[in-house]
């Protein structure tokens, strides 16, 4: 099966995967006749063998890219590896070293510059945590239902989160779907991570199941799959994701309109017809959509792939991301720019999330 690299992270808007999962993911995400087995390394459905090929050495980018040896500096060698898969390298720029994909993944050395205010938990959840299920808002819980991601993102608020205590997944999602009955009024279960699309479309299913046997009645999935790898976004997650009762809430995570080619565009129109809604987040970054006119192309493609903008988060203040700061005042001019060319259902929000606070602080 294929290696997948074990995140310390989630993107906003982020290894093997934990021994449970890894056990259950097959071909088709079903039971194999005893027959077929022999074949399962053979022939991986599409979004896992293109996970398994991912770039994984800062050089070898380098060379898709064909950018010089040591054009991009020397990279961070960080706890935190390089994983970009061969597609999200294909709509990066060749020659370009400021290529605004290639900075979101490349693992650059002002990542080991400490900054004073940016630490490895910068939204304090790590202790708000139990049996992989954090309930900081009132009516809503957020469950870890992987520590995987497709792509690891530089500026991940959960670069250092505890995965490997924290996964919801043990014991076949039993502690973490008793600790949600345990949640007054909790009406909505936002799947988080890693990345919950890194699940076999079997397990997701067997999640959704449990979910639809509780009080619980919106589903959220938060994601970077469908951008990454659209191949993930095959029938069987589409059979999953229509044969839930739940209200179900997809919430992808793009920074850049450069991030939506036709493969990601179909990946959408195949999932909105099983959805309530198929949202955007993006976070605002440093080099990457700092100006009105790439967040504005960025909100126009969206559209035109059926997703509508949600929110524009400014950064989480995680070590090793500095270098992405935008600070408040400017993103406010941002947003106040694209209120003036743009219909209001394609302004994203801006927004910040402050450890304690009832919400995410909406800013303008």
């Amino acid at each position: 099966m294929p290696e997948v690299e074990q995140r310390r992270s989630g993107c906003r808007g982020h290894c093997r995967p934990p021994p449970d999962d890894l056990k259950r993911m097959s071909i088709n995400d079903a039971a194999l006749p005893t027959a077929d087995r022999a074949a399962e390394t053979l022939a991986l459905p599409s979004w896992q063998a293109e996970l398994r090929a991912a770039v994984r050495d800062p050089a070898e980018l380098e060379r898709l890219l064909e950018l010089p040896a040591g054009a991009l500096g020397l990279p961070a060698g960080s706890a935190f590896p390089l994983l970009v898969p061969h597609g999200f390298v294909a709509r990066m720029r060749k020659g370009d070293p400021n290529d605004p994909l290639l900075r979101q993944v490349w693992p650059a050395a002002e990542e080991l510059q400490p900054a004073e205010g940016f630490s490895a938990d910068p939204v304090h959840e790590h202790g708000l945590a139990a049996h992989g299920l954090i309930q900081k808002y009132a009516g809503r819980a957020l469950l870890i239902a992987s520590g995987a991601c497709p792509l690891h993102c530089r500026y991940c608020f959960r670069r250092d989160f505890p995965y490997q205590a924290q996964l919801a997944a043990r014991a076949d999602w039993a502690p973490a779907i008793d600790a949600l009955r345990g949640v007054e009024d909790a009406k909505e279960v936002i799947l988080s991570g890693g990345d919950p699309l890194s699940l076999s479309n079997r397990r997701l299913g067997d999640l959704l199941a449990r979910l639809a046997d509780t009080a619980v009645t919106t589903v959220r999935i938060h994601t970077r799959f469908p951008i990454a790898i659209p191949e993930r976004v095959d029938d069987g997650l589409l059979r999953v994701l229509r044969g839930t009762r739940l209200a179900t809430v997809v919430v992808v995570h793009t920074n850049h309109a450069n991030e939506l080619d036709a493969n990601v565009a179909r990946a959408m129109a195949a999932m909105r017809p099983a959805l309530t809604a198929l949202l955007n987040q993006s976070v605002l970054l440093k080099g990457v959509n700092d100006d009105a006119e790439t967040l504005a192309a960025l909100s126009e493609r969206l559209f035109a792939c059926g997703v509508l903008p949600y929110y524009l988060h400014l950064l989480d203040r995680v070590a090793g991301a500095a270098h992405f700061d935008v600070d408040e005042a400017r993103g406010k001019e941002l947003v106040a720019e694209l209120r003036a060319r743009l219909p209001g259902y394609l302004v994203q929000r801006l927004a910040r999330e402050v450890a304690g606070e009832l919400s995410k602080t909406v800013l303008a």
